[in-house]
């Protein structure tokens, strides 16, 4: 029987184990994915000082993460639809929140690991309370036990629904993210700045990150009913609502493949009734929309977990109780924070008038 299992191998799930491992103490993340290579990570994360850069401290990751910074990504401009620029920030080149990409530190965190802690190829299908632990039952038939299982594995998790009868609801907006090269759209590229642009209106925005490579990284927000979205022409459905935007601009919308984001969001101040051999971290415990503090709470999460527990090893029930007393409390916060970013930012009826206050 394992000792300890955590399930999906995010960023949160990564460095709990890798904090556990520095600190001696056994665990196997199990994951989906085939291999590491198996989907895209996603585009640009700030990681910030108070907590995703204290937790790969944690880690023993903090110098190979220095090493993946994009330099310029800390830059902010602010633009209005015709692509008048607003607000121009220049990258301090401070170590407060600088950008890298999702993908190369989720590597980062892959290699300071032993071989065969992540388990690929782990598709959870349930968890079943049992005597001595939860008993794990994974799609292509294994099952293991452990004397706690942690779930990491984000927005719809299956081991939450053991702590909790919360779901993830729609918070009424829905992102459309695509794709496009800089050096093919040059007229594009040169409106924006050199790490994110802002385009926004009520109800309506551009969110773009310049990434690594000459890629333009966009989020088309659209504060729409989810009905509205279910349409087999996506990208024509979306430029028709930037009808009266720059062609630079839209050039993001009808140029790139558009993938469909909805916003889901657990109610803010989550918490659950503690149960021996159970808990949550990242968005599988807090999910609040996107305000650049998801992944690295969920790291600070894995990391305090992970400290917890080799502080009380011999009593894994009273570290993880320490854990979700704190982390409750901290997450709560953090959510109200995020729902007010969020709003202030994409739903604001002056917009982009509430994030221009809160950048000036």
């Amino acid at each position: 029987m394992n000792t300890i299992a955590i399930i999906g191998a995010g960023l949160g799930g990564l460095v709990l184990a890798r904090v556990l491992h520095r600190n001696g103490i056994a665990a196997t993340v199990y994951e989906a994915d085939a291999s590491p290579q198996a989907r895209t990570q996603g585009g640009m994360l700030d990681i910030h000082e108070a907590n995703g850069q204290a937790a790969l401290k944690a880690a023993g990751a903090y110098d190979a993460f220095v090493s993946i910074i994009h330099p310029g990504g800390q830059a902010t401009r602010i633009i209005d639809p015709q692509g008048w620029v607003l607000l121009d920030e220049a990258d301090d080149g401070s170590s407060h929140r600088p950008e890298v990409p999702r993908g190369a530190l989720r590597r980062i965190l892959l290699e300071g690991l032993p071989a065969g802690c992540v388990q690929w190829g782990h598709k959870l299908a349930k968890v079943t309370p049992g005597e001595g632990g939860p008993r794990l039952t994974f799609t292509h038939g294994a099952e293991v036990q452990a004397r706690l299982v942690i779930g990491a594995d984000g927005a719809w998790s299956k081991v939450r629904a053991l702590l909790s009868d919360h779901k993830p609801a729609y918070i009424g907006t829905t992102m459309v993210e695509t794709f496009v090269e800089a050096a093919l759209h040059p007229e594009t590229s040169a409106l924006l700045g050199q790490g994110s642009t802002y385009a926004l209106q009520p109800g309506r925005g551009l969110v773009v990150h310049r990434e690594p490579g000459g890629v333009l990284h966009s989020y088309i927000a659209l504060t729409r009913p989810i009905d509205f979205f279910q349409t087999k022409d996506l990208r024509a459905l979306v430029a028709a609502e930037f009808a009266d935007w720059a062609p630079e601009l839209r050039a993001l919308i009808t140029n790139g493949d558009p993938v469909l984001r909805p916003i889901h969001a657990l109610p803010i101040g989550h918490t659950w009734t503690h149960q021996p051999g159970l808990t949550l971290i990242g968005d599988a415990a807090h999910l609040v929309p996107p305000d650049g503090e998801g992944a690295n709470i969920a790291m600070l999460d894995g990391a305090e977990l992970a400290l917890a527990i080799a502080a009380r090893p011999d009593d894994l029930d009273a570290a993880v109780r320490t854990f979700e007393a704190a982390m409750f409390a901290r997450s709560a916060s953090a959510g109200a924070e995020a729902l007010e970013t969020f709003q202030r930012i994409f739903e604001d009826p002056k917009a982009p008038q509430g994030l221009l206050d809160m950048l000036g």
